[in-house]
């Protein structure tokens, strides 16, 4: 690949991540909304057009009146009420569509050019194939808010269908990373680039842990209880963590330890980060690991203060879908600085 095809690429498949962080802030939205169960079925394709007729409007809308979320919760709001919540959902599922159509036809375009090797071709038809997938779970996750006595989707499936989301967000950031910049830079301090190389790929663990346990917070609206911070209603630990049995089930069911344990998880992150910082912003790493090293630091104030806001503020739909979104931030910004650090091990 030539300098300037290597461009081109990189810019697609980043302005697809882009695409990808405005997919998970419309998911976050959708879901605070009580939108996401609004649309009964599920169709890949024909589900691209919106109702065109009141006749298909009113269809839909006696569709929802049949599962539990309408039953408890907006019985009686009428079809104003619901077309809002319709086109919250609407727009989830046709920007997914638009994504997935945007990297077939580049993907194409280039393949059919001579501008990507084979072996690109195939890791991008796979992402193709795995963004189609992420749609199936998206309709497994929803499906699951149709069964009685329900009014929202099981916070297991939730989190499925959102570490998916990040898993291939992260695949397709590293792609495009690596054809903008081939060739791993050389970091003069080798020794403070191994230490920190080695502790932000910690801090990266922790970071996924913590959007998971996000997920699951999200999920169980744990974030409706405890709205004070540090203390738990008084208490460091709340009372009652480990209440439910098997003890392994508090971690996705117990309100009070699904809580704590995301913000258990984040106050590490955040000190793992604070050693990244620690150490990296005074080492000679290379232009674009310091600046990566940087930016995270920034970054981790940045979603830690979003998170507790969140939190005091008793998740504002603003906010909350704000704090869902940075996560990927903040993921992006230590994925970029891992890379930039692949070339510890070279010689100068």
């Amino acid at each position: 690949m030539t300098p300037r095809d290597r461009r081109r690429v990189s810019n697609w498949l980043l302005t697809i991540c882009v695409m990808l962080l405005g997919m998970i802030a419309l998911g976050g939205a959708t879901r605070l909304t009580g939108s996401g169960l609004s649309i009964m079925d599920w169709r890949p394709v024909t589900g691209i057009l919106p109702p065109l007729s009141h006749a298909e409007w009113e269809r839909q809308f006696e569709l929802y009146k049949g599962i539990p979320q309408y039953k408890i919760l907006h019985d009686g709001f009428g079809l104003a009420g619901f077309q809002k919540i319709f086109w919250a959902e609407w727009t989830h599922r046709f920007w997914g569509r638009m994504i997935g159509l945007y990297l077939l036809l580049r993907l194409v375009w280039f393949a059919a050019t001579g501008v990507l090797t084979r072996a690109l071709i195939l890791r991008l038809a796979l992402f193709f194939v795995l963004g189609g997938l992420q749609g199936a779970i998206g309709w497994f996750m929803v499906a699951s808010g149709f069964r009685a006595d329900s009014t929202a989707v099981e916070p297991v499936r939730l989190v499925l269908h959102l570490s998916a989301a990040f898993i291939l967000y992260v695949a397709i950031l590293w792609t495009a990373l690596s054809i903008r910049f081939p060739r791993p830079s050389i970091i003069p301090d080798r020794q403070a680039g191994r230490r920190v190389r080695a502790i932000l790929a910690a801090a990266i663990g922790l970071i996924s842990l913590t959007i998971v346990a996000g997920g699951f917070t999200a999920g169980t609206h744990a974030g409706f209880s405890y709205n004070t911070f540090p203390l738990m209603e008084g208490r460091l630990i709340p009372e009652g963590y480990g209440k439910l049995s098997p003890f392994w089930f508090n971690w996705i069911a117990n309100i009070p330890a699904v809580q704590f344990d995301h913000r258990l998880l984040a106050t590490l992150t955040a000190l793992c980060v604070g050693l990244v910082l620690l150490i990296g912003a005074r080492a000679n790493l290379g232009e674009r690991a310091h600046r990566g090293v940087i930016l995270l630091g920034w970054a981790v104030l940045a979603q830690y203060s979003l998170g507790v806001t969140t939190l005091l503020l008793v998740v504002p739909v603003p906010v909350a879908t704000l704090h869902q979104t940075f996560a990927a931030v903040l993921l992006s910004v230590a994925v970029f600085t891992l890379h930039a650090l692949r070339g510890v091990g070279r010689a100068s």
